[in-house]
């Protein structure tokens, strides 16, 4: 199982609303994601709007190319990119940076 963790930055002054679209993720987003792999998916979120996502899967690169080849991730894509501070044309799950682990107790 691979475990993955990434950051990326939410506009601290979109933070609330933010935070509300994920208290009712489309349950077909939801299911989607399932699919595709990814497994014990959480997203954690300071006050000035770094997040931290993490979760586990088989095989990352597959699990975004999964995710990529849906309608359902094109569309949270399109709306959710108002809230992050990303590069260039980097959607939220292209514009992620993701971090080495450097220690995990089993």
């Amino acid at each position: 199982m691979e475990r993955v963790a990434f950051v990326l930055q939410v506009r601290p002054d979109r933070l609330d609303d933010y935070r509300a679209r994920h208290r009712a993720v489309w349950p077909e987003m939801l299911e989607a994601l399932s699919r595709a792999g990814w497994h014990n998916y959480s997203l954690f979120a300071r006050d000035d709007g770094l997040l931290f996502g993490y979760l586990e899967t088989d095989d990352f690169a597959a699990a975004q190319r999964a995710m990529d080849a849906t309608d359902v991730n094109a569309r949270w894509q399109a709306e959710m990119g108002e809230f992050f501070e990303l590069p260039g044309e980097e959607r939220p799950d292209t514009g992620l940076v993701r971090l080495d682990e450097v220690f995990h107790l089993d």
